[in-house]
């Protein structure tokens, strides 16, 4: 029997297919407050991030061979080429304009190959390892964008991304879990009283909901770790991030409103939330 010859660009996501969920993403991907240029940029990595999240999640056929396809087409990037795909092409114009560096491209390429070898994560400092290649290297090249990306502040924006990442697979636990996925701490479901078995209907009943609310105080934590980040950065960057910031603290509200029945009755707070979050993003806090 002869061997399956390799993938070619075709089978890849369009690039029309990958920038339509720009829109629908949680949270913002390129604030108008930024600037033209500043938005190509942004969205520019978000394509390449949205193109191997695709592959990693919902593409058939032998995801880790079009992974290396992506990676072989970031390769010509690095080596001066243009690439074949209209979503890295248009990465190569941010690339070389921005002076970005490989790694944290690779490091998401390699969160998507673990995806493909490991669905659980039995303890949360696991998950938080995860992060550092999901999550960690869109905030990174971010700063980069930015003109700002030193190691301290790379520190801090860790710590929000790895609290929006979370906070994204709270929201999503039951779409992962079709996908054979579970990101909420092994361990941690235990001690709650859960097991694989019985999700996601189980996070209805109050164990499951305090379970929730358990790994949002986390998250709550990462974003407020990495807030301060904002006021080093000029203005209309540190508008961005107290965005991001702002978005994720509504997402999380939204949750606990979910298993609260005193704040899911509080409308002010609700109607006030994502301004106060950003406020106290804003200032750093």
């Amino acid at each position: 029997m002869s061997a399956s010859a390799p993938p070619t660009i075709t089978v890849l996501p369009s690039r029309g297919a990958v920038m339509r969920r720009a829109g629908h993403e949680n949270f913002t991907v390129a604030s108008a407050v930024l600037g033209r240029r500043r938005q190509t940029h942004l969205l520019a990595i978000y394509g390449f991030a949205r193109l191997v999240d695709d592959v990693g999640d919902e593409v058939a056929g032998d995801r880790g061979a079009m992974l290396e396809l992506i990676e072989g087409e970031l390769d010509s990037i690095y080596a001066g080429e243009r690439p074949e795909h209209a979503v890295m092409s248009t990465l190569a114009d941010t690339v070389w304009s921005c002076g970005l560096p490989a790694a944290p491209f690779r490091r998401l390429l390699e969160a998507n190959r673990l995806d493909q070898l490991v669905t659980r994560y039995e303890t949360f400092d696991q998950l938080l390892s995860y992060c550092q290649l999901s999550a960690a290297p869109v905030g990174e090249l971010v700063l980069h964008v930015f003109d700002a990306a030193t190691p301290e502040r790379i520190v801090l924006s860790d710590r929000i991304c790895a609290g929006l990442q979370v906070t994204e697979h709270l929201q999503d636990v039951g779409q992962d879990y079709a996908r054979g996925r579970i990101y909420l701490p092994l361990a941690d479901l235990a001690r709650f009283g859960g097991a694989e078995r019985d999700l996601p209907a189980w996070l209805e009943t109050a164990s499951g909901r305090a379970l929730i609310a358990f790994e949002a105080h986390r998250a709550h934590a990462l974003l407020s770790g990495g807030a301060p980040l904002a006021p080093t950065l000029p203005l209309r960057p540190r508008i961005a991030v107290a965005g991001f910031i702002a978005g994720g603290r509504a997402a999380l509200r939204a949750l606990e409103r979910a298993s609260d029945p005193a704040v899911r009755a509080d409308r002010v707070g609700r109607r006030h939330g994502f301004a106060a979050a950003f406020v106290k993003a804003a200032v750093g806090r």
